[in-house]
């Protein structure tokens, strides 16, 4: 009887232990394949036909082309109007599709809108989970900027879209001429500790891969974030979720939480204090547009107004997801409208 129990034992152990190796395995390379071209000033681009599930958010209007930074490595871009450049960077789990209604309110004779999504999400190229770092989202961000071939911008960033956008930009800061901020986080921290609780939780190893890649996942966790959890239905949680899943590799979404810098010793620390150093310097026109029922920023309005003591700022009471929200979009869009014509009458 007991050769049997630890039989049984040694059986469930090495379970637990092949369960373990398969959660938090790196995952492999995933590149997206087009099919045709679109047309740029800046060259011929490889062009994206989006699936029904995903077209169905979208018109004719707009582009879909994929960009290859680095061999194998792509990201898509949904790209509409003609105008004045305006780069708007989502976060995690999100998409460049996040920012469509905000676009419905732009004038689209005016504003050429640039909507790249990160690589680990969306259409873009799926990763290993050890190829997630700061530096080279900075990077391949960058390099697709650079290939538009763009003289100037102005720069929307919501999410980790706001410190991976602005660190994009550290890198050509040629291009700023404006700035839309959206509920997110500069700063690296000056001590361990300070995450909130459920980030800390998310980073820890295994316990993350069961929390968003077993139980639940970075998807499903949108709707609580939102004042109106009905503001993100089914199918726009379809739209963010099912390119990530179905490509086979999925590790994008946890690997990008666990950037977050959770100390002053983190790989992504050094990076945010140049950011930080950055915006200090920072001298063009600029907006706050902040979600105040966001769980987690909601209350941080007055840190970011401290790194943007100039900028206008605009509060709604939608929650984290202020695009996909109430009257979000609307005030997004008229924040862009309002650092333009700042940028126009200088």
């Amino acid at each position: 009887m007991k050769k049997i129990l630890l039989s049984l034992l040694g059986i469930a152990l090495l379970a637990l232990a092949v369960f373990a190796f398969t959660l938090t395995r790196d995952g492999e390379l995933t590149t997206p394949t087009g099919n045709g071209t679109v047309e740029l000033e800046a060259g011929t681009f490889e062009a994206f036909p989006l699936p029904d599930y995903a077209a169905e958010f979208v018109n004719d209007d707009y582009k879909s082309y994929l960009i290859e930074v680095e061999p194998g490595i792509k990201i898509h871009v949904l790209e509409v109007g003609t105008g004045y450049p305006v780069y708007m960077q989502h976060g995690a789990p999100t998409t460049g599709f996040l920012y469509r209604h905000v676009v419905d309110e732009l004038p689209r004779d005016q504003f050429r809108i640039i909507m790249p999504t990160m690589v680990g999400l969306g259409f873009s190229s799926q990763v290993p989970a050890s190829q997630h770092t700061f530096d080279n989202h900075t990077r391949w961000m960058n390099e697709a900027l650079k290939q538009l071939e763009l003289e100037e911008l102005i720069y929307v960033g919501h999410d980790w879209g706001g410190p991976i956008g602005m660190g994009t930009l550290v890198r050509s800061p040629e291009l700023m001429e404006g700035a839309v901020i959206l509920n997110t986080a500069f700063g690296a921290p000056t001590e361990s500790g300070t995450l909130p609780t459920l980030l800390k939780v998310v980073k820890t190893p295994i316990i993350g891969e069961l929390l968003l890649e077993g139980f639940t996942s970075a998807f499903n966790s949108m709707p609580g974030l939102q004042a109106d959890p009905g503001s993100i239905p089914a199918d726009v949680l379809a739209l963010y979720e099912r390119p990530v899943t179905e490509s086979g590799n999925g590790k994008g979404p946890l690997a990008i939480i666990r950037m977050a810098a959770d100390g002053p010793d983190h790989p992504t620390a050094e990076a945010l204090r140049g950011i930080d150093a950055y915006i200090q310097e920072l001298d063009v026109p600029s907006a706050i547009v902040w979600g105040l029922n966001d769980p987690f920023l909601g209350e941080r309005l007055s840190e970011m107004v401290d790194q943007f003591p100039n900028a206008h700022v605009t509060e709604s009471e939608a929650g984290h997801f202020l695009q996909e929200e109430g009257d979000g979009p609307e005030k997004i869009a008229a924040a862009v409208q309002r650092v333009y014509d700042q940028i126009q009458d200088q």
